[in-house]
């Protein structure tokens, strides 16, 4: 564990006391001190709230030994942008197997959505979600369905299922991509992402819905993103028929019909 050393390297990059940082985060400067002397481990909640002072992920706070960072990585980090959007360190993916040991689609229903974020790593919550296939997607690519909510990507409504890939690289997500997003504070959110990475490290996520307003998500607040393949609905989407046009095209076709079967009507017949 590296927390103590990366928090004396921190602090010095802000050029701030252990004063100044303790009481920025609410704490003692004694207890502050301990925690970068390596006498004192902070809870899981003072770990939270140092993580979010820094916009830096846990893990690496924790497990990085931040005095092998190159300059650009600082950079980041004084700039409040650090993240591992490239997915260059392994992104924690717990999938199931069919008999053949071939990786099956689990469905995140409506009722399991809502512990998704804090189960999404464990095998036990993993293994009790229902499953099925499509024959059709690669066999080479992860896949998972998710429930949709709410009116803001139509012609998706709520009580869809939205099938997405697992995408490891987020930097290869194309502006305008519709995927699912998995993010610590709003949960499963089914949206139309544009690449901010390389202004602001972030994604803007839009709705196909005009009355919502797109918002920006910075990667350190994202969990998963999985890329939309399709979606399983039990309501087709609205479409207007204009009955005089259909009838129109009807007679179009019947004519080109008739057209076509006298076209094989020889012109003169064999005599017997």
């Amino acid at each position: 564990m590296h927390l103590g050393g990366n928090l004396k390297l921190l602090r010095k990059l802000k050029k701030k006391s252990q004063e100044d940082i303790s009481k920025e985060l609410g704490l003692t400067r004694s207890t502050y001190s301990g925690y970068e002397n390596g006498v004192a481990e902070p809870g899981i909640e003072t770990l939270v709230g140092i993580s979010n002072y820094y916009s830096l992920p846990l893990d690496d706070l924790i497990k990085k030994d931040f005095s092998k960072l190159k300059e650009k990585d600082w950079e980041s980090i004084d700039k409040g942008v650090y993240a591992d959007i490239k997915g260059q360190q392994l992104r924690i993916l717990t999938t199931t197997v069919n008999a053949e040991n071939e990786e099956i689609i689990e469905m995140i229903s409506q009722k399991a959505s809502a512990g998704y974020t804090s189960g999404y790593a464990d095998p036990d919550y993993i293994k009790i979600l229902p499953t099925f296939s499509l024959p059709f997607l690669s066999k080479n690519r992860k896949y998972r369905s998710f429930p949709i909510q709410g009116d803001s990507m139509p012609p998706v409504g709520p009580g869809s299922h939205v099938v997405g890939e697992f995408v490891q690289n987020w930097a290869t997500i194309k502006s305008g991509t519709p995927c699912v997003i998995v993010t610590k504070e709003d949960g499963i959110v089914f949206k139309i992402v544009n690449n901010k990475l390389d202004s602001t490290q972030s994604f803007q996520l839009c709705s196909t819905n005009p009355l919502y307003t797109p918002y920006m998500v910075h990667v350190n607040e994202i969990i998963e993103i999985w890329k939309f393949v399709n979606y399983i609905s039990p309501d087709l989407p609205d479409v207007k028929i204009d009955e005089g046009e259909m009838i129109q095209t009807m007679k179009q076709l019947q004519a080109e019909v008739h057209e076509l079967k006298n076209s094989f009507i020889p012109k003169n017949k064999a005599l017997n």
